[in-house]
């Protein structure tokens, strides 16, 4: 990559490689055969050093993501986040309109009850409210992305961003955020940048845990000064424009791969069935840099029908639906989506203490039966 996606600075620094991984939404047919070229697309992160975005380098794959079913916690996060704003006295005029994210969901439902009117993204004059929950990441050309949802913006409105934080990925260690078609990863100063550049200015911020830490930024077309809230976060992330400090990610791919590889080599030698719940796009990298086939993972559970009949690529585990990963009656159910615990111990109450988070620290095993 030799331009950045965002204010086209050459070369872009890299703070994170994964080396060749499967591509990250691609699901093929669990009978066909595995293939070598199947773990051959290169992932990288790299961090510009003039606006400080980090970014996908550069991706050879094709989108190809069967629709995913929208997990509890994201729809409970968006109401939560709707309060926030309307608290907030932000959530203005009649109309609305909404730049979507392919993993599915919207808040438009939500914000129709609340006597809005989706217009669409080419309404004359714009919407009064622009939702982007998680799409911008999406978009190769980034520049282009902003001045899209700017122009989407009625000259009154407010334009609403929520993104999965840099600084939770960094501090938390989630290397296996940096992913195939996520083109973008965005700290608060590299993103009130790229607002500006598109002419809106960003006046407030909310934090949430979702994934760890997700921020939603409400920006307008009025010049103004980031809140006394926003400007907290903005100070507390600056570090995040420094490729010395992101790159610490690389050192929490080893130790990720490292203990999952050596927990699932223990239960296997023991003669304990493994499987896991939530074949995500996150998951690829974690099961090609492990190694994982069906030997150490039987199955891959899923809530979404269109993935069932299919595997996880560059391996032969298999993803199958929920009431098979019931029946099969595991010894451990590794959750590859940390943000769903609460909801699966509440839909599988079978299941009761076999839940293991990925990325733990630590895989402890369960002896004995199921009782």
């Amino acid at each position: 990559m030799s331009v950045c996606r965002a204010c086209g600075f050459g070369r872009p620094v890299p703070v994170l490689e994964l080396g060749a991984v499967p591509a990250a939404d691609h699901f093929p047919p669990v009978s066909e055969p595995v293939s070598s070229a199947e773990s051959s697309h290169p992932a990288t992160m790299v961090l510009c050093g003039r606006c400080g975005l980090a970014q996908l380098a550069d991706d050879d794959t094709v989108t190809q993501e069967p629709r995913g079913v929208e997990p509890r916690a994201l729809v409970d996060q968006a109401a939560a986040a709707l309060c926030d704003v309307e608290a907030a006295g932000l959530l203005r005029g009649t109309s609305v309109t909404e730049f979507g994210s392919p993993h599915g969901g919207t808040w438009i439902p939500q914000l129709e009850a609340r006597g809005l009117t989706d217009v669409g993204r080419d309404h004359p004059g714009g919407a009064d409210v622009v939702i982007d929950s998680m799409g911008i990441m999406h978009e190769p050309d980034q520049a282009a992305a902003f001045a899209r949802r700017a122009a989407a913006t009625a000259p009154d409105g407010v334009l609403l961003m929520q993104f999965h934080s840099l600084a939770a990925i960094v501090g938390q260690g989630q290397w296996n955020a940096l992913r195939h078609g996520h083109f973008a990863y965005y700290s608060l100063p590299a993103l009130v940048g790229l607002l500006r550049a598109a002419g809106m200015y960003a006046a407030t911020a909310w934090r949430y845990d979702l994934y760890g830490g997700t921020v939603m930024v409400a920006a307008t077309h009025r010049p103004c000064e980031p809140d006394a809230t926003l400007a907290a976060l903005i100070d507390a992330e600056q570090d995040m424009t420094d490729a010395a400090v992101v790159s610490g990610l690389q050192r929490a791919v080893d130790r990720h791969v490292r203990g999952l590889r050596g927990w699932l080599d223990d239960e296997a030698a023991a003669g304990r069935r493994v499987y896991a719940y939530g074949a995500a796009s996150r998951a690829v990298a974690v099961f090609g840099l492990a190694q994982v086939d069906s030997s150490l993972i039987v199955g891959v559970a899923d809530a979404s029908p269109a993935k069932h009949g299919r595997r996880m690529p560059g391996c032969d585990v298999p993803i199958i639906s929920p009431s098979e990963l019931v029946a099969a009656q595991p010894d451990s159910v590794l959750l590859m989506v940390p943000d769903l615990l609460d909801e699966v111990r509440a839909r599988f109450p079978e299941i009761g203490d076999r839940w293991r988070v990925d990325g733990a620290e630590e895989y402890p095993s369960r002896e004995g039966t199921h009782g």
